[in-house]
Formats: structure tokens, sequence, C-alpha cells
């Protein structure tokens, strides 16, 4: 037999046998040849010539665990001195080890080719197969010599893997201790290893009992109502992690009751949940990555490797493979199958979809006033539910729903849902035949509206109502039970969710969950019990259930409250609902006054219309006077606009408008934009069908806004003006509108062929889906339609006979542009707002009515032209608001290349057109200002800069020179080293005087805002050049406004530019004007260092400045004021005098940190003083020159 093919396990070899066997195998390894040993051809495991013999390893000091393993030892080694070239292969000596069953004899061989580095496969694959190792149920040994072999010591227990983990220094090297400890310590063992055995098999059995076919498997994904029940593994392995999260979240107490009731499951071992189970990731992992639980038994295969041939394991192998493949196939078929499913799923719900709508607009064309909106909360359509819309069908009766058709769910109704049919209230006295009506219940009709706003607007209205239907709650609070039969199957499916709350209701947060269960059964029987009386106290124990109560449990109340009013009707509803309301609305709680406000809204598409527009709305106003919570007020404001989309009598639109000026005066952010995102497009929208949005609503607000004007010449209230503005601004969508609906193209509008599509950037963004044009015209394919036939009707065919265009063009513009040019505009606010309205009308209007109707009548007013510029004074056009207004409002609507130039021309003409008629710069300055705050102009306000620096006249240089100093705050450093630092130095140099001057504040600004040290040297060297050059020296001007520009930007500048150039240079300057002849220049340049060293002295000096320039420019100041102003010479000899103390303690080393001279004059008399002629000072020019006269 070939050394491959030996058996280990064949005890029936005698020794005779095994010695003619090694004979033969050496005869056979003899080369044919010569005749002497060598090692057999292509086994790479002989040793080498210079090797020991192999009887040498045979020989080994260690004993074998038999008898026989000596003289076997003995014949081997008689057998290799027979001759003494003879030589043996490893892998036969290994194989004979492993047939006599020598086993530990094998280990020390093995671990001695391991440690020399030559690995034997054949002892590797024997020593790492656990099965080689088990107890085998086989014949016992022949002979008590045997009784250690294969079933012997070595087999202590099946769950050791490999003979890695056995603890061979059990055993020692004299080969006869066989104790009777280590026999029960052996015994015990194997006892262990044969229950671990069992426990593990039966829970593979338990599994493979449990596993769900493939087939049922399939039923149950094609039939989602039908849950596939869970497994005993799956289950088991889902206890282990909610136990483990339960320990890491501190739920001890939880953890214990969950561990008590699982008390065949040990939670502390993971391997108890299965055999070859991997540990998943915990929950909390799960739940964000979306993990997979634990495998399936089925997915998971044990595959033990044989350790009788390496044929054993390709077979295996090759089957597991099979196995894989076979699986793979049937998830594959699977989920092909779930996609053909799907796939015909969504073909069933799209035609659903579409007969829906021909439903839809079947009934919106057969009824002149559709019904009230319900609150839709999201859930879809029955797929069962017939379409009306085909005639070749006859209208079958409604299939039964769920709970046997007795509930009445607010969730899945639509727009064209007939209003739900509820019971009206029976005498108490009629209990049997109330009950008994119940089965037929009759259609309660709600009041109708005489409204025509579109189901979109509606939609998108009654959505500011929050209401909780998604839940398990919240759907059984969204419907209600009306018979005995389905309140029983309510109250089955709601008490196994109360009683174990009533059990545990300890915590504040317990019972207000236990509350919200009740929520259903309270409002089921208060929409079935007889009596009135006993009915208004479950309504009132529903509003009262919770002491504050929070958004989630709020809208589990207002979907329950909408469930009754659409349950029992309009009548019951203000009878018993709205009393409710009445009694919390001055509750001292500011949560339960918002429950009252949300109802409100929430019930207004269920309460007769006389109550909506006289009771509810007068509770509404009450509460938005006087409530002092600000969410309270958000949530009136919020239904006022349910409200206003409901109301239909015009004699209530006074009311609405007052309201709206009063909700716009509010001084709360959260009521002002729910106002501008709800109640304003709804009111437009009521003001629309009366025909008062053009007429009445919009008039009302410019004629108060242009009142404002007039009552402001001596200060305008920007906060009001900002209010009535912002009101025109949210009607602009519902103006278009209109403008589209009552145009003569309408007519001509169908929804046929290929539909124009709205660029995204088409209307501005709106502010809430209710000031999106597209939901107030009704759709956006609508809205395509309209827009495509009025930008050619303004194109080609004009706007005669189109009332409402025309009324816009014609009058609201030229009201509009005459307002702008009656603001201040200096008033950055005002000017900002106006730009913001125009920018969001000629937007929402288009680029082509912006371009023939807006622009020209701008045009017209500002008569840009040559001939006009000396006619122009101080009061000019040119100087108001509607300069900036035009620039910033209409002429950046648009940013294509024509724009741009238009823009840029505009403002060219504007620069020379003022500085050639000598008129103030703050039109020019304003248009900068707002251009300049968005960076996407730089470069557009930098192109007109350059213009002004290379024009003819010096007037444009010197304006150009000023604009710059406005536009480098805000432009990035890299453009001012490239742009601006260039234009500045070339007007530095000038040749006219008035120039370079105008640049000085530009440079000083630059010092303020720019880092880069090169570009700081280079305005410090031309600042430099102004203060030495010999030809400045008596430029009175230039002085002026060095030293002005020095007191701005002297705190702000870096330190290291105030220390080595400002002061030195503030000293000088004071130095010089000490021998100033002319009086008059010594009170300027006296007022403009006052004004520099007050500003100076609350930044850190150090001492060696405050020796060198500080002090001595503070005594040379001084010196001029003894002279001109000896009032003032006291306060500077306060400052010189507080300076010179912080200089001695300095030296003493008592007084740290700063010089503050404004610090330090607190607390002294000197304060007042200072003040108060600080305050002079800053009044007027004309009494800073009064100051500084010389005394007579």
């Amino acid at each position: 037999m070939a050394a491959g093919n030996v058996n280990p396990f064949n005890l029936s070899d005698s020794d005779e046998e095994a010695e003619q066997r090694l004979d033969e195998a050496i005869d056979t390894k003899r080369s044919p040849s010569d005749g002497t040993p060598g090692p057999p051809p292509g086994n790479p495991f002989s040793p080498p010539a210079d090797a020991e013999p192999p009887a040498l390893l045979l020989s080994s000091n260690r004993t074998s665990p038999s008898v026989e393993g000596i003289s076997v030892s003995a014949t081997a080694a008689t057998a290799m001195a027979g001759s003494t070239d003879t030589r043996l292969s490893v892998d036969l000596i290994a194989s004979q080890l492993l047939r006599d069953q020598y086993i530990l004899t094998a280990l020390e061989f093995h671990t001695e080719l391991l440690e020399a580095g030559r690995e034997l496969p054949r002892l590797r694959d024997y020593f790492s197969n656990p099965g080689n190792f088990e107890r085998q149920s086989g014949t016992p040994p022949a002979s008590k010599d045997q009784v250690l072999g294969p079933g012997g010591p070595l087999n202590r227990a099946g769950s050791i893997s490999t003979l890695d983990s056995l603890d061979f220094a059990r055993y020692s090297d004299d080969g006869n201790r066989e104790s009777d400890e280590r026999v029960a310590v052996l015994e015990f063992e194997l006892r262990k290893a044969k229950d671990t055995i069992q426990a593990l098999r039966a829970n593979l059995t338990q599994a493979a009992e449990s596993e769900v076919s493939s087939q049922e498997r399939k039923n149950f994904k094609s039939s989602p109502e039908i849950q596939e029940p869970i497994r005993s593994l799956e289950k088991r392995a889902l206890n282990f992690l909610v136990n483990e999260y339960l320990l890491k979240s501190d739920y001890k107490l939880s953890a214990i009751t969950f561990s008590d009731e699982n008390d065949d499951q040990d939670f502390e071992l993971w391997d108890d949940v299965g055999l070859n189970i991997p540990k998943p990731p915990d929950l909390l992992h799960l739940y964000r990555n979306g993990g997979c639980g634990p495998p399936s038994p089925r997915d998971t295969v044990d595959v033990a490797v044989g350790g009788d041939s390496a044929e054993t394991n390709l077979n295996s192998q090759e089957q597991q493979r099979k196995f894989d493949l076979q699986q793979q196939t049937e998830v594959v078929q699977e989920l092909e199958y779930q996609i053909s499913l799907l796939s015909s799923e969504k073909d069933s719900l799209a035609e659903q979809i579409r007969k829906l709508q021909s439903e839809i607009q079947t009934l919106r064309k057969s009824v002149s006033s559709p019904p009230p909106a319900p609150l839709d909360l999201g859930s879809q359509p029955r797929p069962d539910a017939p379409s009306s819309s085909d005639p070749s069908q006859p209208q079958a009766p409604p299939q039964p729903p769920l709970d046997n058709g007795q509930y009445l769910d607010i969730r899945g109704s639509s727009d064209a849902d007939v209003p739900p049919a509820v019971v009206p209230s029976e005498p108490p006295t009629q209990i049997t035949t109330h009950h008994a009506k119940l089965k037929t219940r009759v259609p309660i009709q709600f009041d109708q509206p005489n409204r025509k706003l579109s189901p979109a607007f509606q939609q998108a209205l009654l959505s500011f109502c929050k209401m909780s239907s998604d839940s398990r709650l919240g759907a059984e609070v969204s419907r209600i039970a009306d018979s005995e039969e389905s309140v029983t199957l309510m109250l089955g499916r709601c008490l196994p969710h109360i009683v174990p709350n009533v059990l545990l209701a300890k915590r504040e947060r317990m019972v207000a969950h236990l509350c919200q269960e009740l929520i259903p059964l309270i409002l089921c029987t208060a929409c079935l019990h007889p009596e009135p009386k006993e009915r208004d106290q479950l309504l009132h124990i529903l509003f009262n259930l919770i002491k504050r109560p929070d958004d989630e449990q709020r809208q589990m109340i207002l979907t329950g409250c909408v469930a009754f009013a659409r349950h029992v009707g309009p009548t019951r509803v203000e009878a018993e609902l709205l009393p409710q309301c009445w009694e919390q609305i001055n509750h001292k709680y500011p949560e339960r006054r918002l429950l009252v406000a949300e109802s409100c809204g929430a019930l207004a598409p269920y309460l007769p219309k006389e109550i909506r527009s006289s009771l509810v709305l007068s509770m509404l106003q009450q509460m938005l006077t006087e409530d002092k919570a600000d969410m309270v007020r958000e949530a009136v404001v919020k239904s006022l606009a349910i409200i206003m989309g409901y109301i239909d009598d015009p004699d209530k639109y006074p009311q609405g408008f007052e309201l709206m000026l009063l909700s716009l005066g509010d001084p709360s952010e959260r009521v002002v934009s729910a106002i501008h995102q709800v109640f304003i497009p709804a009111f437009a929208a009521w003001t629309t069908e009366l025909g008062f949005l053009q007429s009445t609503l919009m008039p009302a607000l410019l004629s108060r806004i242009e009142k404002l004007l007039k009552q402001g010449e001596h200060g305008l209230d920007e906060h009001k003006l900002h209010m009535f503005l912002s009101a025109l601004q949210s009607l602009i969508p519902p103006l278009f509108s209109v403008v589209l609906q009552n145009a003569p193209f309408t007519s001509r509008a169908r929804l046929q062929g290929d539909i124009p599509a709205i660029e995204v950037t088409r209307f501005p963004r709106p502010a809430s889906p209710l000031q999106d044009v597209a939901t107030i015209i009704g759709s956006r394919e609508t809205l395509g339609v309209l827009l495509a036939l009025y930008d050619h009707q303004l194109e080609h065919e004009g706007t005669t006979g189109w009332g409402s265009m025309l009324w816009v063009v014609n009058q609201l513009l030229p009201q509009l542009i005459d307002i702008v040019g009656r603001i201040n505009v200096t008033s950055s606010t005002c000017v900002h707002e106006f730009s913001r309205f125009f920018w969001r009308l000629c937007r929402t209007f288009g680029k082509i009515f912006t371009n023939t109707k807006v622009k020209p009548q701008f045009q017209e007013i500002l008569r840009l032209s040559e001939e006009n510029v000396d006619a122009l004074t101080g009061d000019g056009i040119l100087t108001k608001a509607t300069v900036p207004i035009y620039a910033t409002g209409v002429l950046t609507c648009y940013n294509q290349e024509d724009d741009r130039k238009l823009l840029v021309g505009f403002l060219e003409d504007v620069m020379t057109t003022l500085s050639l008629s000598h008129a103030p710069l703050d039109s020019l300055k304003a248009s900068f200002i707002e251009l300049g705050a968005n960076p996407v102009y730089h470069e557009l306000l930098l192109t007109v800069l350059w213009y002004g620096v290379v024009h003819t006249s010096a007037l444009v240089r010197c304006t150009a020179a000023r604009m710059f100093e406005l536009l480098v705050k805000g432009v990035n450093e890299t453009l001012v080293a490239q742009r601006v630092v260039p234009a500045l130095i070339t007007l530095s140099s000038d040749p006219e005087i008035s120039v370079r001057i105008s640049t000085i504040p530009a440079f000083g600004t630059i010092m303020e805002t720019v880092t880069q040290k090169e570009l700081l040297e280079r305005v410090k060297m031309q600042l430099a050049s102004f203060l030495e050059d010999p030809q400045y020296q008596d430029q009175h001007s230039l002085h002026m406004e060095i030293i002005r520009t020095f007191g701005r930007v002297g705190p702000n500048a870096e330190p290291r530019f105030r220390d080595e150039f400002v002061l030195p240079h503030l000293h000088k300057l004071a130095l010089v004007n000490n021998s100033q002849t002319a009086e008059s220049k010594r009170i300027d340049i006296a007022t403009q260092l006052f004004e520099a060293y007050s500003a100076l002295s609350c930044c850190f000096i150090s001492e060696e400045l405050m020796v060198n320039h500080f002090l001595p420019g503070l005594r040379c100041l001084r010196a001029d004021m003894e002279q001109l102003s000896p009032e003032h010479e006291g306060i500077l000899s306060s400052m010189v005098r507080e300076c010179e103390i912080k200089l001695e303690n300095r030296g003493l080393g008592d007084a740290q940190g700063s010089v503050s001279i404004a610090a330090s004059l607190v607390g002294e008399d000197a304060k007042t003083k200072f003040l108060s002629k600080m305050g002079q000072l800053t009044t007027s020019g004309a009494m800073l020159a009064n100051v500084f006269q010389r005394k007579k």
C-alpha cells in the first residue's frame, strides 16, 4: 500500500506486516542504477546527505504511548543499520508513525520539522483536523496495551478544535504515569463536551425545523399583509441585542425585567444564540447603517475537512461551491419575482391615479361650488375605489372598508371627496333607535363657501394645520367608530396599549403618554353618547387631558377634533366644541391657548359660515390683540389665514384689512413671518375674488406710504415704511396671477401637446408655497402655458384691452416711482427696501415687461443727457433715491451681458453728470453701497471707477477717488492690490491738487482694512509723500483731510502703522499749527487734532511713544486751546496730567496694561466738562467755530 493511502485508524495491522511494508518501501526507494540509496525523485521532503539518519529521530528519549513503540523503533534502527547508505523519506516515517498511532512521537517529529523550517503537509493536515481526535465508534482495542489509542486520553473533548489546545504537559516523559486523577479529569471533560455537542445539535435541529421554505418565503413577499413568522434563532439574536442596548443605555430595571421574561437564554454569552453565528453590530449601528440581522441557518454551512485524503477535501469544497451557487440562484429568482410584483403594482397604481384624476376633473365640472377641502393627512386613496369618470361602467356600490366599514377615516380623503356622512345628534330618550340609525348614516351637509380657490392653493393653506396620522395612535384618533361592533374592535386595539401604562404610570412622561392613548376612547364616546351633558363633560376632559401639551400631543388632539367635526356635523361642532375653545381662551398656560388658536383654524372648514365669520373671527382677533405669547399669536395668524380662505362675506373685508395691519406691526418676528407666509396670500386670494386687490387693497397701502412720507419730513418712521412696503411685496405674486387670469389670451390656454417648461430662475424664490404663482394658478402646467402666451402678448400684441395690466403700467408704476423720488437717499434702509421691491416686481413680471414698461418710465424721469447738465441743481432728480433704486432694483434684475453694459453706462453717466454739475453725490454713494454689498458687482463697479480715473475732467476724477473709499471695505485684497491701489496711485500723481487730496480717505481705508504688508508699505509711502513733500507744506485742505483720516482709521489700523506713522505725524502737525498765523486755519487744524487725539486716546500707547509723541502733541494742542478756547484748555490739561500720572506709575511698576485716557477720566469732575464740550463740538460746524473763537 502506498504511503499516501495509509489509514492511520486501521488497528488490525500486526507488527510483522508493519515491518514487511517498511522493508518493501525501503527496497522500492533505492536507486536502480547504482544501488545507492537516494531520495525519492520529486520528493522535496527527503533529508539531505549531511542530515542525521532517521533512526536518530525515532530513537528519541521521549517514550511512545505503547510498549510496542520501543521494538518498532529498534526494528527500524536495525533495518537502517543494515546498509549504512540507506535513507528513508520523511513522509514515509510520518506515515508509519500515524498508521501505528504513535501520536506523541509524530507530534514531536512534527514540532522538530517546524523548528527546522521543513513543514510536512501530512502532519500539518493531520494535527489541524479536529475529526482525528474525536472518539471513534468502531471496534474496541484488540488488547489492553492499546487502551491509549485513538479513543484514549488524547480524545479529551469534542469542543477542542486542534491539538494546539491540548495540554501535553500533563503527560510525563517516563511513559508510565496514568494516575486516577487524570482519568477523573478527562472523564469530566468528556461529559461536558458531550453536553455541549448535544446542546449545539439541539439548536441546529430547532433552526432546521423552524426554517421557512423558499416557496413559502415567496408567498410572504407576494402578500405583504402576511408577515413571515420570526425564527427561533432570529428571536434569540434580537433578544441579545435588545438586552445589550438596554444595559448600554443604563436602563437597568428594564434589562432585568427583559432578562426575567426570557429566562431560557443566557444574555452574557453570545454563543448561546446559536452555532457558527457571527455577532452583528449593536442596534444603534444597525439603525444608522441599515445593517442586516444575523444570518439565517439556511445561509450558514459547517464544512468539516476530513483527514482521509486530499480527494475528500476537494469533493467537499466542490459540493460547497455548488451549494453556494444554488443559494445565489434562489436569491436571484426571489429578487426577480419581487421586481415583477413591484412593477405590476406600479402599473396598477398609475392606472388608479389616472382614474382618480379623471374623476376629480369630472366632479369639478359637474359641481359649481366645491365642498370644503378636508385636511389631507398624507395617506393614499384606496386602490379599489371605483372611478366615476368612466361612463361605460355602472356606478358600483362602495366596497366595505376594513373594520366592516364602520369607521370614519379622515386620512384618505381627497379634494374631490364628498363630505363625510355622519349621524345627527339624537334625543337621549331614543337610545335604541339611535344605535339602529347608525347603520344607515345620513350625509351631513357642510356650509359651502362661495369661493374659487384652486385646489392646490386650498390644500397648501390647510397644510399649515399640523395634524398627526402617521403613527398608530394618530391613525386610531383620525377615525371614529360609529357602531357597537366597531367600538369593540377599537377597544381591543387600544386597551393593550393603555393597561401597561396604567401599571407603570409613575413618571410624568408616562402619564402624558397614557393620556394620549385615551384620546381615541374619549372621542369615540363623545361622538356616540346620547346625553349632551355627558358629551360636554367628555370634551372638557379632552381639552384638559394634558396640562401643558407639547407639539405632538396638540397635533393628536387636533386630529381628533377634526375627526369629531366631520363625524357629527356643523351643528354639534358649534354647540359642543367651540364652547371648549372659548373656555380656554384665557388659560394661564400658553400651550393651552395655543391649542385653542390652532383648533379654530383646523375646525374652520366644518363650521357654519355665519359662525366662521363672526364668533371664531372675534375669538382670534381678541387673542391677537391681548395674548402676550409669541407662539400663540403666530398660531392665531395662521388660523386667521384659514378663516380668510373660507370666508365669503364682503362686509368682513375692513376687519380683515385691520387684522393684517395689526399683525404687521407685531413686535415678534415669528408673527410677522407668519403674516407674510400665510395670511397675506390668503387675504389677497379673497380680495382677488371680490375684485378689491387692484381697486382697494394695494391703493390703500400706497396711500399709507405716501402719508407716511409727508409726515416724515422731520424724521421718517422707517419701521412703518418697511411694514407697508413688505406687505406690498407679498402682494406681487397675487397681482401677477390676476394679470395672467384676466388676460385676453386666457381663453386660448389649452393643456395639450408640448407644455412649455418653466425656467428654474423665472420667479424669485417664494417665502411659502402660498406665494408660489403656480400654486395660486393651480398647477405648473397651467402656468407654463399662460407664461408662453403672456410673453407673446407683450412682445407682439401689446396691452390693448388688458385692464389688469394697464392698471399696473399706468397707475401702479407711476405712483411707485413718485414715492421713490420722495424718500431720503441717505437712508440705506429705505433704499434697500424699495430696491428689493422693484427687483421682485420686475423678476415676477418678466424680462419683456421690465424692458418695455419699467425701464422707459425711469429713463423718462431721469433724463440723462448733456443738455440737462447745466440745469441740474442740488434738488435735481439725479440726487434723489430714484437713481440707486433704478440701478440696484431694476437694472440688476437680469445678469446678461447687455444688462451689465446698461448698468455700467448708467452709473458712468450719473457720475459724470453729478460731478460736472457740482451736485451732491449721495445718490451715487447709495448706489455703490447697495451694489458693493454683493461681490458679483465688484468688477463692474471697478470698471465704472476706472472710467472716472481716466476721465478728462478733474471733477469726475475727484468723484472717482472718493468712491474708492466706499468700495474698498467690501472688496477682497486681491482686487485691492490689482485694481484699487494702482488706480489710487495714478490719481495721487494727478496734476490737480484737489484730485490728489481726494485719494487720502481711500488710502486711509486701505490702511484700516488690508493686512498685506507690501500693500500697506505702498500706501504708507504715498501718505508720507503727502506729509513730507515740500510742495504740500502750505496745503491747508490736504492737512485737514489727513488729520481727519488719521482720527477715523487710527484706532482700527495696524498698531505698527499707528505707532510709527500716525502719532509722529500728528505731533508734527500740532507743532506746526502752533506757529500758524492765519487764525481760521489754526482753528480748523486744532478742531481736527482735538477729535483725532480724542479717538486715539483709547488705544494702547507705549511709554516711549507717550513720552516722545503723544504727550508733546497734546501739549502743543493745549497751547492752541489756551488762545482759541480757554474752556477746552482744562480738558486738555486733565488729559495731560493723567498721562503723566500713568507714566509715573508705570515707572514704579504699579500699573500694567494700556493707557486709556477716556477711562481715566471716569469718576472725576473733568468727565462732565469733557463730555459736554465734546457734545458741543460734534453738533454742527457753526457751533464748532463759535467754540474756538477767542474770548473778548
